[in-house]
């Protein structure tokens, strides 16, 4: 996002003000003390902190109107919330208190739903971890989260983990020299007896198939080739390598 060509809210980006260190200090003690106008001051000051954290979370459908407003929600807890005696900087309080709110929103507005509970359960230890971490500079244990917010560990554990964002199977988490591991790489293989029918039936949907469908499979998903090296292979397009492989996997998946 380049803020001298973008205006979000009615706001042109280009033009907002950028407060030094020693202005926060100030304008956060007077706000801490009733200054409404204080407040208002770095709010205005920091809306940059908050394009640059909605940037995160561009190209998901998400308006960015909605997650710039949303963001200023969690700036404004930001500085109603912070305290000098946290030894960090604003900035470094208030990514968190955004980046939370946005992802909140994004979670709260998805085709997923989590029950009203679990919701504000991870909420509140999401809040938790925060001051925590401020407070013991360290990231804190579920325990300690769990001990902060009067709830069972294992329900922190469950509302966490139904509000995390999810993650895609071919997401990569290494890659080195050209090669990448990705999620689904590291997912175990869980094969016993329970299973087998399940294996039976892909076997009989794959015997359906045509020798050329069968050879792009072993090709893409045995071997590991791109669909541009296949092509090459195979000596047709990469269009029509990419079609061939999408419908023997329709297929199969409607066999099975």
């Amino acid at each position: 996002m380049y803020y001298g060509k973008v205006e979000i809210s009615g706001i042109n980006t280009s033009k907002l003000k950028v407060l030094t260190e020693a202005e926060k200090t100030e304008l956060l003690k007077r706000a801490a003390k009733g200054d409404g106008k204080a407040r208002e001051e770095l709010i205005n000051g920091n809306l940059r902190l908050v394009l640059s954290v909605i940037q995160r979370f561009t190209g998901r459908g998400e308006s960015p109107d909605d997650l710039f407003q949303v963001g200023c929600i969690g700036l404004i807890k930001a500085i109603d919330n912070f305290s000098a005696e946290f030894g960090v900087r604003f900035s470094t309080y208030a990514v968190p208190m955004i980046e939370g709110e946005v992802k909140r929103h994004i979670r709260d507005s998805g085709q997923i739903r989590v029950s009203r509970s679990l919701r504000d359960t991870a909420y509140k230890a999401m809040q938790a971890k925060e001051k925590l971490t401020a407070e013991m500079k360290r990231d804190p244990t579920i325990e300690e989260i769990a001990k902060c917010v009067g709830c069972k560990r294992e329900d922190v554990v469950i509302a966490l983990e139904a509000v995390s964002e999810p993650v895609s199977l071919y997401e990569p988490v290494f890659s080195e020299s050209g090669d990448t591991v990705y999620v689904m790489d590291q997912i175990g293989d869980n094969n016993d007896d329970n299973n087998w029918l399940d294996e039976i039936a892909l076997k009989d949907a794959i015997s359906s198939l045509g020798a050329r469908e069968k050879k792009i499979l072993n090709l893409r998903f045995l071997q590991g080739k791109t669909q541009v090296e296949v092509a090459d292979e195979i000596g047709i397009s990469q269009a029509q390598v990419s079609r061939l492989e999408k419908s023997a996997l329709g297929k199969i998946k409607n066999e099975i």
